[in-house]
């Protein structure tokens, strides 16, 4: 099969959806198929085909909004290049620019549409409104929303029940959605695949003992990941337990207001900012960790709590419907939804190493149902649908006409 991923953000840029994109890709072609990747061009204003890699990106105009950049909808140069792959089905990653253009190509040249919807919009509005006209910029998003997935996607996927509900009691939405949770190369984490000794001298880096007990954090830091909750619930944990430090990885909009959050709060000490990290230097924080935590309630999945289960560190989230499906209480995870409950499940996983133990365990074994290969398997039925799909739509359309035709109503 010849797959064509169609998205605005793609390596070199370090982001959740980047990861699942490569993983995919990988996962694709080592079961033999052939993968072709068309996104924006986040280093030049020129065009640029890596034939090596099959990957195709188009030149664009700054954002503003992190590394983006906003292309055309419809880049002609790009048409022949993608023309000459003959893809058998295009998979849209995103709504946008690349997204219509991937629309528009889908519908010229007759190829079946599957789309990924990977982020709750709605929860990202502020950024724009920055608190005014939110209520039409939600209706705007949701009219856009159905538009793009109803009106043009062959198939729809989406990561969980969460993003499922979002589309059905909300959009109601009438096509078919397929729930898939996106999978990661969960070996990358696996403990026997990591090397110790770069484990110590990360540890020795970032000033971590023996007897630290770390809660990690890896993610954008912006106002919808809701870090401030864990800065200001690590002040509380340290009255009684300063040797727990939290480890927050990676950068964002927000990294000065928490780093000044921290100092304010008498923990600056206690929790470590690292800035971005190279995508394959992150397994490494997680095995420096004991424990994996996040408050976000904005998450349409949350690859990095798979992770950290594949790293065995067992995750504590707030409860929240994008994590239900990955996490069972108490088996391997934990949840809470105040702030107590934060931090009765942080001193519960302390002042029991061998319930500790047991949810690390529980975590690395639920971590595997997550693997590449097994989210490739799924993401090809989907494609297989869609193509026979197509194919009865152009089957249909055909009958139609030539009924038409007999009729004599086609002039």
């Amino acid at each position: 099969m010849r797959i064509g991923i169609f998205t605005e953000t793609y390596t070199p840029y370090i982001s959740g959806l980047v990861t699942s994109e490569v993983m995919l890709k990988k996962a694709l072609e080592k079961k033999g198929h052939e993968v072709y990747v068309v996104t924006a061009n986040l280093k030049s204003f020129k065009y640029d085909y890596d034939e090596e890699e099959k990957v195709l990106r188009i030149p664009g105009i700054p954002t503003g909004i992190y590394d983006s950049r906003l292309t055309s909808i419809y880049p002609v140069q790009a048409v022949n290049k993608i023309k000459s792959w003959n893809l058998d089905v295009i998979h849209s990653q995103t709504e946008f620019a690349i997204g219509t253009f991937a629309r528009l190509l889908a519908k010229q040249y007759n190829i079946p549409l599957v789309h990924t919807y990977h982020t709750m919009y709605e929860d990202y509005i502020h950024y724009i409104t920055k608190g005014y006209f939110d209520k039409p910029s939600k209706k705007l998003v949701e009219y856009f929303t159905k538009f793009y997935c109803e009106t043009t996607a062959t198939e729809l996927i989406v990561p969980t029940t969460k993003t499922y509900k979002l589309f059905k009691e909300k959009y109601e939405f009438e096509k078919n959605i397929h729930i898939i949770p996106t999978g990661i190369e969960v070996e990358r984490f696996y403990e026997e695949n990591i090397n110790q000794k770069e484990v110590e001298m990360l540890k020795k880096s970032l000033r971590i003992s023996k007897k630290d007990f770390i809660i990690l954090f890896i993610g954008r830091l912006a106002e919808e990941k809701n870090v401030e909750f864990l800065i200001e619930e690590q002040a509380q944990l340290n009255k009684k337990y300063p040797n727990m430090k939290l480890l927050i990885v990676g950068d964002g909009p927000d990294k000065s207001k928490y780093e000044t959050l921290a100092e304010k709060k008498g923990v600056k000490e206690n929790v470590i900012f690292t800035g971005k990290v190279a995508w394959e230097e992150i397994p490494y924080y997680y095995h420096c960790s004991n424990v994996f935590a996040t408050a976000s309630k904005t998450e349409t999945q949350g690859l990095t709590i798979i992770e950290a289960m594949a790293s065995s560190v067992v995750p504590v989230c707030m409860r929240d419907e994008a994590f239900i499906s990955m996490v069972t209480e108490n088996l391997n995870g934990l949840f809470f939804e105040t702030e107590k409950e934060y931090q009765e499940q942080i001193i519960k996983l302390y002042t029991h190493p061998e319930e500790h133990k047991r949810l690390n365990k529980q975590a690395r074994i639920q971590a595997e149902h997550y693997s590449s290969d097994n989210y490739a398997e799924r993401v090809l039925e989907v494609y297989q649908r869609a193509i026979k799909e197509k194919q009865s739509e152009n089957r249909f359309g055909f009958l139609s006409r030539i009924i038409k035709k007999v009729k004599g109503e086609d002039k």
